[in-house]
């Protein structure tokens, strides 16, 4: 349950460089915070976590210039605005990502412990990318729009369904890519680590703890 929490931790520090803005948001994602803490039940967590996520999407139009995009709510299948397609795509790099560093542990990807687990998908990798996609994923999309990077004309409308097109997609993952690489020196290790390598680190201290090596402790993001 730590996943969520600290999903919960990365989205409060998004919102606080935005205080200005946010304040009022953040005192109800507190709460939700709380409830996250508390919760003795997969259920309850997830309700809780749900809530959080409404009233975080809620700020996004207080952080987003409003003269570029304007975003209602979070829909995913299909995303019908450019927030929506942003997020789905950063989301969908996140899984692979994650994925990816599973792979290079001894972790299976298909036994998770929030999401339900499947032989048919990989549920470990968005349990762990909870940690990763406020972290990662959100503030990109906050500079691409806020930037001018990312505009109109690199989605595509078709059917109800909007979705970015190559030269959208070309942007997005080169930022992307260039968050992966950016370095932060790490605390324990007194080295520089790549955003792409804390979640391989994740993976790791997932099995320290799974063999009762050391208790997990999800990233909380220090810098």
């Amino acid at each position: 349950m730590l996943y969520r929490e600290c999903s919960t931790y990365h989205i409060l520090r998004n919102l606080r460089r935005y205080k200005d803005k946010t304040s009022n948001l953040m005192e109800k994602i507190q709460i939700e915070r709380e409830n996250v803490k508390k919760a003795n039940t997969i259920q309850v967590l997830m309700g809780a976590e749900g809530r959080m996520r409404k009233i975080y999407y809620e700020a996004f139009n207080s952080i987003l210039k409003k003269d570029i995009f304007q975003f209602k709510k979070r829909e995913k299948r299909p995303p019908t605005d450019p927030i929506n397609a942003l997020i789905s795509f950063g989301n969908s790099l996140m899984y692979t990502t994650v994925l990816g560093e599973i792979y290079k542990t001894q972790l299976n990807p298909t036994v998770s412990y929030l999401h339900e687990p499947s032989t048919k998908r990989f549920s470990l990798s968005l349990d762990l990318a909870e940690i990763f996609k406020p972290l990662i994923i959100d503030p990109i999309i906050f500079n691409l729009v806020n930037n001018n990077i990312i505009r109109n004309k690199d989605f595509l409308f078709e059917e109800g369904i909007c979705f970015l097109n190559e030269e959208g997609r070309k942007k997005f993952i080169l930022n992307y890519e260039k968050k992966l690489h950016t370095t932060v020196k790490h605390r324990s290790l007194n080295r520089k680590v790549s955003y792409q390598m804390f979640i391989r680190l994740e993976c790791y201290k997932l099995i320290k703890h799974l063999i009762g090596d050391e208790k997990y402790k999800a990233l909380k993001a220090w810098w």
